[in-house]
C-alpha cells in the first residue's frame, strides 16, 4: 500500500468589492476592450480598507473545512502561500491558525509568488507521505491590490485579491495512477530571471514597493515553462496530456492559459478558467479555481487534474492529483 494525500475539502473567499474594467477607464489610458483583449480579465475583487490577507485566508479555510466535514481540531499543519502577508512577522499562517481556532499543530508561510500554492501543495504532500502529519490545511491568499502602481496600466489592471484553500488527508492507495490524491509534483526556480517580475521594495530596503513586470518576457517564459513542468510531472507517473481530465492553471492571462493547453494537447473544454472574474490573484488563483471548478460541477471524484503555475523568481511548478 502507498500513503497518499487526498483532497477532502475545498473552499474560497472573495472580498465584496467587485472592480470592473470600466472603473480603470476614468484614471488610465485604457479601455475594457483593451484589457480583455490582452488578458481575458473582465473584473476582479479588491479587499476593503483594513481587510488583510490573513482575514481572506481564514474565511477560505473555514469554507474548506466545512466542505471536508473535518473539524479544525483534527488539522495537524497549516500552510499559507502568500507574497502579501499582513506583517513581516509573525507569519500569516499563525494568524490564520489563531483566527480559525486551531490551537494544536504548526503553521508556516510559503513564498514563491504566483507559484506559491503549487510549492505549498508539494510541501504538504511531503509532510503527509512521510508520516509526519495526517491532515494539512493548504491556503493561497493575496491582497495584491496593496502592491499596485495605479499609474502603470500594464500591471494594475491585471491583479485582484482573494483566497482559496484545500484540506488534505492521509489515505492508503494501491500505489498506481488510479489512486486518489497527489500523484506527482515538479518544482523549479531560476533567479537569473528575477528582474522580469518583482516588487521594487522590501524590509531591508525600508520601502513597500510596487509590482514591476516585463509583460512580453513573462509571457514567453510562462508558456514554455508551464507546459514543460506539467508534462514532466505527468511523465514521472507514466501519463501524458491525453490522460488529463482537467488542467487548473494559474489564472494570470487567458492567452497564456490557451497557449499552454495547446502545447499540452489538451482542449480548452478541459481547462478550468476563472481569470475573467478574478484577475490574477497570485498564489490564491489555483485554489480559487479548484473551489469554483468543483462548485460548477467540473471537477468530480476520480478526475485526473493538473495544476501548474509560474511567478516571480522565476519560480514555477506543477502537481498532478486525482480528485
Amino acid at each position: 500500500m502507498t500513503r497518499r494525500a487526498i483532497v477532502r475539502g475545498v473552499g474560497h473567499y472573495l472580498p465584496e468589492r467587485v472592480v470592473p474594467n470600466s472603473e480603470f477607464e476614468t484614471t488610465l489610458d485604457t479601455t475594457d476592450a483593451w484589457i480583455q483583449s490582452r488578458s481575458g480579465i473582465e473584473r476582479r475583487h479588491f479587499a476593503a480598507e483594513g481587510q488583510t490577507t490573513s482575514d481572506l485566508a481564514a474565511r477560505a479555510a473555514e469554507a474548506a473545512l466545512a466542505d471536508s466535514g473535518i473539524d479544525v481540531t483534527a488539522i495537524d499543519a497549516l500552510i499559507v502561500a502568500t507574497s502579501t502577508a499582513d506583517l513581516t512577522f509573525p507569519s500569516a499562517a499563525t494568524m490564520v491558525q489563531s483566527e480559525i481556532g486551531m490551537s494544536n499543530g504548526f503553521a508556516f508561510d510559503v513564498q514563491a509568488v504566483c507559484a506559491g500554492f503549487v510549492f505549498a501543495l508539494a510541501n504538504a504532500n511531503a509532510l503527509i507521505v512521510s508520516g509526519q502529519v495526517e491532515r494539512v490545511l493548504v491556503i493561497g491568499a493575496e491582497t495584491f491590490s496593496r502592491l499596485m502602481d495605479w499609474s502603470d496600466r500594464g500591471t494594475c489592471v491585471l491583479f485582484g485579491d482573494g483566497a482559496g484553500a484545500l484540506v488534505l488527508e492521509a489515505a492508503e492507495g494501491s500505489g498506481d495512477t488510479t489512486d486518489r490524491g497527489i500523484l506527482s509534483s515538479d518544482l523549479h526556480s531560476d533567479g537569473r530571471h528575477r528582474d522580469i517580475l518583482y516588487v521594487d521594495g522590501g524590509v531591508s530596503t525600508h520601502t513597500t514597493g510596487h509590482l514591476r513586470m516585463q509583460g512580453k518576457e513573462v509571457f514567453r517564459h510562462a508558456v514554455e515553462k508551464l507546459a514543460s513542468t506539467a508534462d514532466a510531472a505527468l511523465e514521472k507517473i507514466g501519463l501524458n496530456g491525453a490522460d488529463v481530465d482537467w488542467i487548473v492553471p494559474h489564472q494570470a492571462n487567458l492567452r497564456i492559459i490557451k497557449a499552454t493547453a495547446q502545447r499540452m494537447g489538451v482542449p480548452m473544454e478541459r481547462v478550468v478558467v476563472t481569470v475573467q472574474d478574478h484577475g490574477n490573484t497570485s498564489a490564491a488563483s489555483i485554489p480559487l479555481a479548484l473551489s469554483v471548478g468543483k462548485a460548477r460541477g467540473q471537477l468530480t471524484e476520480g478526475d485526473l487534474v493538473v495544476v501548474e503555475a509560474i511567478g516571480g523568481g522565476l519560480a514555477w511548478g506543477s502537481v498532478v492529483l486525482r480528485w
